[in-house]
């Protein structure tokens, strides 16, 4: 692979709950602070989101120690009610979020191109993380 390529990366989640349910928790902000994250030690204390084509996400990202914080945002490109999201996030890089129903359950897939900075495990592990918190908080 050249220095040029960008390598892929596909976290998924079956959850045990209703499409819309699913949807629902995916993109209200008072379901996002209490899912997106990777560990018990981070939070995300603030999200913000405008969700119709050409808006923006801003999910603010911080150790519950007060350590550290950032901003995670992207631009949505397209979305296609209770099926898919596609994004840019704010370093360009493009991610796609699909939502497929499976006899009362549902499938979330992100594909998204990884960073340069962080091994490509680190990052898939991370994503899953917050992709599991997801599924607990949605089922639960």
């Amino acid at each position: 692979m050249s220095n040029t390529e960008t390598k892929s990366i596909t976290v998924q989640a079956l959850i045990n709950a209703t499409l819309d349910k699913v949807w629902n928790n995916w993109i209200m902000t008072e379901h996002i602070t209490k899912w997106s994250f990777a560990s018990l030690d981070w939070h995300c204390p603030i999200a913000e989101n405008n969700f119709v084509v050409g808006g923006e996400f801003h999910y603010t990202m911080a150790a519950k120690d007060g350590s550290f914080s950032f901003d995670f945002w992207g631009t949505y490109n397209k979305i296609e009610n209770e099926k898919l999201i596609d994004i840019t996030l704010g370093d360009g890089r493009k991610m796609l979020v699909e939502f497929k129903n499976s006899d009362d359950k549902t499938i979330v897939t992100e594909t998204f191109e990884a960073e340069k900075v962080n091994p490509v495990e680190m990052q898939q592990m991370g994503w899953q993380a917050i992709l599991d918190n997801f599924k607990k908080h949605t089922e639960a």
